[in-house]
């Protein structure tokens, strides 16, 4: 596997070997071996996975507040995303960036999301199966949202449309008027 970094400190993408013959191809998508030697100590607990029929779906911005705050390990397995981290760690010195990349079922790459990161994507497919890894059971009285058009954000997402969204997500706050708990550095 290889790491690599972004413009956000502890986001990464982890682009797996994938070795084709054939017949096909095969991948590891986690190894805790290859996790480690990064210096990730990581405990995963649960893995997700979403479908979302129609291009232009968005999901997101979402996290968990600490105690329950989750680390991600995201994958597209059909379709294509466009995959969103956001820092929300007071205090950090790129608090309120953002890192967006396309994870798709073709390029195989993922996108690790550290406790302190909001996390959305936009499907930019029909038909698209996101699956993830998280290091924390979901705690609804720990649930979080951040407005995915806050303006203070300046997010690019690569389809200029309305959006399918939720609701919840619909009505979510921006950045400035959400209550959280993440400290840079702790």
């Amino acid at each position: 596997m290889e790491f690599t970094k972004t413009n956000l400190e502890g986001v990464l993408v982890v682009e797996p070997w994938v070795f084709g013959d054939h017949r096909g191809w095969f991948m590891e998508t986690y190894s805790e071996a290859a996790f480690s030697g990064e210096g990730l100590k990581l405990e995963f607990v649960q893995d997700n996975h979403s479908f979302s029929a129609a291009k232009g779906t968005l999901r997101g911005l979402h996290y968990q507040l600490n105690p329950k705050a989750q680390t991600k390990l995201v994958r597209c397995t059909k379709g294509a995303i466009y995959d969103v981290a956001v820092d929300i760690r007071r205090g950090s010195p790129t608090y309120g960036a953002w890192f967006g990349i396309e994870l798709s079922a073709e390029n195989k790459k993922q996108l690790l999301i550290p406790k302190g990161f909001a996390h959305g994507f936009m499907t930019i497919t029909e038909d698209v199966e996101v699956q993830y890894k998280v290091d924390e059971l979901y705690a609804p009285e720990c649930d979080g949202g951040i407005l995915w058009s806050d303006p203070d954000l300046g997010i690019d997402w690569p389809l200029d449309i309305q959006p399918v969204l939720s609701a919840k997500d619909e009505k979510a706050p921006r950045l400035t008027d959400v209550e959280h708990n993440f400290v840079y550095g702790e």
